[in-house]
């Protein structure tokens, strides 16, 4: 009788990184509400690497009061979880489309693995960071750095990240950060850190991947 074979290695599941520039708000949040409503159990996921034209964003939780001057920046409400915020060029925002099933993963774990890989990330830049529980996200000395706010729909999450690298901070004051009145906020480039949104995803994405388990 022939031996049999040794059990083929596991294949961690696949997940496509699709960098897409400077891309508008509101087409790009339809496109990723089309992607969840059509895909499938075999649709590989995707994580989207981007910046946004300014805007800000009002999650399901917001409260008006936040917002204290758009001045001329458009104002869209959405559909993620938490408070306002700002987008603007030189941020990098990472949109992650993760079968939550198929990767075995917890939204918790999901909004962590998010956080951790910011922290992973600026740590090689000798920075230290931290995620608070109560307040999601990532600070450098209670500062922000980036914000998280997910939807699930249909058991996939999308939405996700946002990373000040080399933003503007003013339309900042704008609001009360994440529902936070004076919270501070802070770059990567202010941090002293010489990268740009681009370099920063790529890093960025290398480092979530494997924090979820998953190849690219």
């Amino acid at each position: 009788m022939m031996p049999a074979s040794p059990p083929a290695p596991a294949v961690p599941p696949v997940l496509l990184r699709r960098l897409l520039g400077l891309t508008a708000y509101e087409p790009c949040v339809a496109a990723m509400r089309e992607f969840t409503g059509r895909r499938g159990p075999e649709t590989p996921d995707e994580l989207w690497l981007l910046q946004h034209p300014p805007v800000y964003t009002l999650g399901l939780n917001t409260n008006p009061a936040h917002l204290l001057s758009a001045g001329t920046i458009p104002v869209v409400q959405t559909d993620r979880g938490g408070q306002v915020t700002y987008h603007g060029p030189g941020q990098l925002v990472a949109y992650l489309l993760l079968d939550l099933q198929r990767a075995g993963l917890g939204i918790r774990q999901v909004v962590c693995a998010l956080e951790d890989a910011v922290i992973t990330l600026v740590a090689a830049h000798g920075i230290t960071a931290s995620a608070r529980r109560e307040a999601p996200g990532v600070y450098v000395a209670g500062a922000k750095l980036a914000s998280v706010g997910l939807r699930v729909r249909r058991g996939c999450t999308y939405h996700g990240l946002a990373l000040n690298v080399a933003v503007d901070l003013a339309p900042f004051a704008g609001i009360n950060p994440c529902g936070h009145p004076g919270l501070a906020v802070t770059s990567l480039e202010l941090l002293g850190v010489s990268t740009n949104p681009d370099q920063a995803g790529v890093a960025f994405a290398t480092i979530l991947l494997a924090k979820l388990g998953l190849t690219m």
